[in-house]
């Protein structure tokens, strides 16, 4: 059954769409991928300016194409249905690993680096201070696919000697939001997020029991049917972009968090190590489980 939100998304399209500039309504169509995260009504606040941006400073007139879930994106973007996409920090490793798919360029953090960090935290009341505590109790992971939310703190668990079998429960939320809140509430010990969720909801009272190593941040790719010259033409309108420069960084403001401080280039070598960890997972997605 297709769900509410997804047909209110549908409705808004031609809506949001309709913002794009009338100079772009002659220009070779693209379709930009993203799976459906947010809200409707957020994901075309976050994702449409961005559209907008890339319409006014590149040949092309960018729409965006939603899907509903992990596995829809990536089937888009394979089957030329989209030509860029979003994905997350898991799914661009299938598209890149399964679907031939190329890093485009990678979002820069706050500091200017294009890396974020993983963090095990803990509600600060619970009496838990290292990783060596986590045996015996709840623990939450994000999505299976999810880089930060999964594959990393798994490891991060294998490098204290801690198996998933010594933990009283572990389970898979929906996002880092989801696993934030519940560690909030109580309903698990500690829980895996990345750091600008750990950092967001600190003053409430997490605390930070270990931190990965920094990990490169996830990808805009391109599918394999994706034009040489969209794919240059998408990197130098964004790699031009400033965040120290005042116009700039107002033009960014109303895009995702994720993309408000610019981006650096992006190659498949820059992935190769994590690669290698999304494919050493015993019948992981390394393994090509979502064929």
């Amino acid at each position: 059954m297709v769900s509410r939100s997804f047909v209110l998304l549908l409705l808004l399209v031609p809506i949001f769409a309709a913002t794009v500039s009338s100079a772009g309504t002659d220009k070779p169509i693209v379709r930009f991928g993203i799976n459906l995260r947010h809200s409707p009504i957020a994901l075309y606040e976050r994702y449409q300016p961005l559209m907008d941006y890339l319409t006014r400073n590149t040949p092309y007139r960018f729409e965006l194409k939603v899907s509903r879930s992990y596995r829809e994106a990536l089937r888009d973007l394979e089957q030329g249905r989209t030509q860029i996409a979003s994905l997350g920090d898991g799914a661009f490793l299938d598209a890149m690993l399964i679907y031939g798919a190329t890093p485009v360029v990678k979002p820069l953090n706050r500091e200017g680096k294009p890396f974020y960090r993983c963090l095990i935290v803990a509600q600060s009341g619970v009496g838990l201070t290292r990783m060596t505590d986590l045996p015996g109790k709840r623990v939450a992971f994000g999505s299976h696919h999810s880089i930060s939310g999964n594959l990393i703190p798994r490891i991060l668990l294998g490098n204290q000697g801690i198996s998933s079998a010594e933990l009283a429960d572990s389970v898979n939320l929906e996002n880092h939001t989801a696993v934030t809140k519940a560690v909030l509430k109580g309903m698990f010990d500690a829980g895996a997020v990345k750091d600008v969720f750990a950092e967001r909801y600190q003053r409430f009272g997490l605390r930070v029991l270990a931190v990965s190593d920094p990990i490169p941040s996830a990808p805009l790719v391109a599918g394999g049917t994706a034009p040489k010259g969209l794919v240059k033409a998408v990197a130098e309108a964004l790699l031009k972009l400033d965040p120290g420069n005042p116009h700039d960084r107002r033009t960014m403001s109303t895009w995702d968090r994720e993309f408000q401080n610019g981006f650096a280039p992006a190659h498949p070598v820059d992935y190769r190590d994590l690669l290698r960890q999304f494919k050493s997972i015993p019948n992981g997605c390394g393994a090509a489980c979502h064929r």
